[in-house]
């Protein structure tokens, strides 16, 4: 069984390769039980301490995903996430290979964004607006530029220095982007393409009347009941696609809120990430539809990736 360290995902991995991947994996045949969040004492009643355990599997491979989710570590200079895959032969059932999960999680949640992005985005996309500075930002920001032609980007956040560290970063990877730093979201929200949000917030970042037609907007930074990064408002004014009906429908605050307050009902859902990956959903309408993908992270997206992962290294070894 082959032990893979965050340095060899890191160094195995490009969204130009492993997009396609995911998007191979999400349409073909798979198996993927609702994954399991344990609530652990420790944090706050809104930004809780989490354990989390997801099963999948393809035709190829078996996995499982087993990560902790700390809100508040960050407080304390440590990771937010931290995450092993471990995958086994479909054939045998015996282990292949331990994968390190916390680098891997923000390479396959950007890339699964950018995915979504890549159907359900106007194809001339050229504009995003980053919220959020975490460990996750940069990539969400690199996945999104993948497959659009972006040429501007506009960050977030609530801290100066978080906002420069994460404009750094981008702009080392794409120097041929303009990468500003947004002190004020509202400056530039109405005039952008793409708005994706990767923060820890438990209340909209945003309000609905300050989005414009035709826009695309990506949520994956909240995975709780009682918190949401965007208004009931702005989920039913958009054509609405999630990466899980299962899990979205029994932890992202997004949508069970405006199901509670009778603003949507669970047809408002116009179908999943498989579903749009294999053609049987239309990620958009028409140029002037307000597009949303709500995602809450999923095993398949996870075993896909490790096992992605996995080959390249086989590969070269």
């Amino acid at each position: 069984m082959k032990i893979i360290s965050a340095e060899e995902v890191r160094n195995s991995l490009s969204f130009d390769a492993l997009i396609p991947s995911l998007k191979a994996a999400f349409s073909h045949d798979f198996g993927m039980p609702q994954r399991q969040m344990y609530p652990l004492p420790g944090g706050t009643e809104e930004k809780h301490d989490t354990f989390a355990v997801l099963p999948a599997w393809t035709e190829e491979v078996l996995g499982v995903k087993s990560f902790t989710h700390y809100p508040q570590n960050p407080e304390k200079g440590r990771l937010t996430v931290a995450a092993q895959v471990l995958l086994f032969s479909r054939d045998t059932g015996a282990p292949i290979a331990l994968v390190d999960g916390t680098s891997l999680t923000y390479w396959r949640t950007a890339a699964v964004s950018a995915l979504a992005a890549s159907i359900m985005a106007r194809e001339d996309a050229s504009s995003l607006l980053l919220f959020g500075t975490g460990e996750l930002a940069p990539y969400m920001a690199l996945a999104h530029a993948s497959v659009r032609p972006i040429s501007n980007i506009y960050i977030h956040g609530r801290s100066e220095e978080k906002m420069q560290n994460t404009q750094h970063q981008i702009q080392a990877a794409r120097p041929d982007i303009d990468v500003k730093i947004c002190t004020n979201y509202k400056n530039v929200i109405t005039g952008v393409d793409i708005v994706s949000c990767a923060t820890g917030s438990p209340k909209p970042l945003f309000k609905s009347y300050e989005l414009a037609a035709g826009m695309h907007i990506d949520l994956v930074g909240n995975h709780h009941r009682t918190c949401r990064e965007c208004d009931s408002a702005t989920v039913k004014m958009a054509h609405l696609i999630v990466d899980s009906r299962l899990n979205v429908l029994n932890e992202a605050g997004e949508v069970l809120i405006p199901l509670e307050e009778g603003s949507i009902e669970k047809d408002h859902i116009k179908g999943e990430l498989a579903e749009l990956c294999s053609g049987n959903i239309k990620g958009r309408l028409n140029n002037s539809q307000m597009t949303l993908f709500k995602s809450v992270g999923t095993a398949l997206a996870d075993v896909a990736s490790a096992y992605h992962v996995y080959q390249n290294i086989k590969k070269t070894s």
